[in-house]
């Protein structure tokens, strides 16, 4: 079941990118929280990422990072216990990511795919449901993992 808010964030890079499937998202129903660039001018997307990844362990609801690889966006965004941020650059890997990984944040890169693969991504994303099960040890173990043990 898809969730009706999504909290969307991008930096400069993402900008213009963010606005385009902002739009088809409200067009589908979707209510969006939005944070980040409000113009091209340069941003810091760590301060973007986090803000996001506040609000989505905030509210439970889905997040989506632009910037220009979605690169940074990941690794900002996994930096948050409690976080599951894949970047995504097919319809594929969005499926698998929510299905297996019960991925709770979508990177996209601005710079390297068109919107209409992002928005097909993105509902993709948004509509399949985490399988749990076998799956749901591995997010376990994911959320106690240390660098230090």
């Amino acid at each position: 079941m898809p969730t009706s808010t999504v909290i969307i964030g991008s930096d400069h890079a993402g900008f213009a990118f963010k606005n385009a499937v902002s739009h088809s998202l409200r067009e589908a129903g979707f209510t969006l929280v939005e944070f980040g660039a409000r113009s091209q001018e340069s941003c810091d997307y760590p301060l973007v990422a986090g803000d996001v990844c506040r609000q989505v362990l905030a509210t439970g609801a889905t997040g989506i990072l632009i910037c220009g690889t979605g690169l940074g966006m990941s690794m900002a965004a996994n930096r948050f216990p409690g976080i599951r941020a894949a970047l995504c650059t097919n319809e594929y890997l969005a499926r698998m990511t929510r299905a297996h990984n019960d991925a709770n944040v979508l990177c996209l890169g601005s710079r390297v795919l068109g919107e209409a693969l992002a928005e097909s991504i993105i509902y993709v994303f948004l509509n399949t449901a985490f399988e749990g099960e076998r799956h749901q040890r591995r997010i376990d173990q994911l959320e106690t993992l240390n660098a230090n043990s």
